[in-house]
């Protein structure tokens, strides 16, 4: 019985599409000669660390298209498609708010701005919802400049904090496969 990992990986064989079939799709015919370039899928010791750096800026400047972005981000940097796909998972419903949280507090730091918190007045009951969705708009609408600096700061700090962690990362794994082949052959 095939462990669930070879299951995943014969499913993928199954149903990804081939290369063939992406070059012979009409709305990829224009540009496959681009897309497909072996260079652009290898995982080599710079194509990792660009494609990790692209993917965390898409991932944290753009809400909607991410993958998608990465992907064309990836092509004129010459980065690894499939590692800047990837790593805009890293923002995701569960670490978007407190990166945009971070973000903002990066921003008030570096304006020297704190907001007050949203007041609400204390006829709520009266008022309700609607009042309250408003008063947030507005509060996030003051609170822009704060935000957009500090997602800028944000995103750079992360983007080359994962080009260096993965570009060290791939260092220590070519050594230990050098030091585990020396380790065998005995020399």
């Amino acid at each position: 019985m095939p462990s669930p990992w070879q299951r995943l990986v014969a499913w993928g064989h199954r149903n990804l599409p081939t290369r063939e079939s992406m070059e012979a799709n009409r709305l990829l015919r224009p540009v496959a000669h681009r897309v497909l370039e072996p260079g652009l899928w290898r995982f080599t010791r710079r194509s990792v660390p660009r494609g990790v750096a692209l993917g965390v800026v898409a991932g944290f400047l753009f809400p909607v298209a991410q993958i998608a972005i990465a992907a064309v981000f990836a092509l004129p940097f010459r980065a690894n498609v499939p590692v800047a796909a990837l790593t805009t998972f890293i923002t995701n419903p569960l670490t978007t708010p407190f990166l945009w949280y971070v973000a903002y507090r990066i921003g008030a730091w570096l304006l020297h701005s704190e907001a007050a918190t949203i007041v609400q007045p204390a006829t709520e009951a009266a008022t309700g919802w609607l009042h309250r969705v408003t008063g947030a708009f507005q509060w996030l609408w003051a609170q822009g400049p704060s935000f957009a600096l500090g997602l800028i700061v944000l995103t750079s700090l992360c983007a080359v904090a994962g080009y260096g962690a993965s570009a060290l990362g791939w260092r220590l794994w070519i050594a230990r496969k050098w030091r585990f082949r020396h380790e065998k052959t005995g020399r």
